[in-house]
């Protein structure tokens, strides 16, 4: 019965991107992927969550780099008749590149991004904490989608012949 399951997505050249688990060649390769500094809070965060995903932190022989540049908006989106923000929005964008360090080609120039939206309360403290966690989250959502973008992309080199 999984092997009639499993016959649509042969036919069609779906491979699943981390194919051969720990040894298979994205998992080899993402390894081999150093990221650059990142400023700010925001940098940190995101520079951190790409890491932890990429598995690359101590990683001695880079062949790739990841280039990444942060652009943070906390900006009112309900605003009440006396003025004051009931709703706060939080975008996170990311413009990365992925350079080959062998080269200097740039492999991969896109962006990524994620928003959230925050409820303005009367305790200050709460909207501080709610503004906090939602940088937390968005650097995850944005670290996420460029892990998942540069894998994709040295699989593609791979499937093409294109080895550093």
């Amino acid at each position: 019965m999984v092997a009639l399951a499993a016959m649509p997505l042969a036919g069609c050249g779906l491979q699943p991107l981390y194919a051969g688990g720990g040894s298979g060649v994205v998992a080899r390769d993402i390894g081999a992927v150093a990221v650059s500094p990142i400023g700010g809070k925001a940098g940190y965060l995101v520079r951190n969550a790409v890491i932890d995903r990429l598995g690359a932190a101590g990683q001695s022989t880079a062949r790739w780099r990841l280039d990444v540049r942060l652009d943070e908006k906390l900006t009112g989106m309900i605003v009440q008749p006396d003025n004051s923000v009931s709703r706060e929005r939080s975008v996170m964008r990311a413009r990365y590149q992925l350079v080959d360090l062998s080269s200097g080609a740039i492999l991969l120039d896109t962006t990524a991004d994620a928003d959230a939206g925050i409820d303005v309360v009367s305790s200050e403290y709460a909207v501080i904490a709610a503004e906090q966690t939602a940088q937390e989250n968005l650097a995850k959502d944005v670290a996420n989608q460029i892990v998942i973008r540069v894998a994709t992309r040295l699989r593609q080199l791979e499937a093409a012949g294109h080895r550093p």
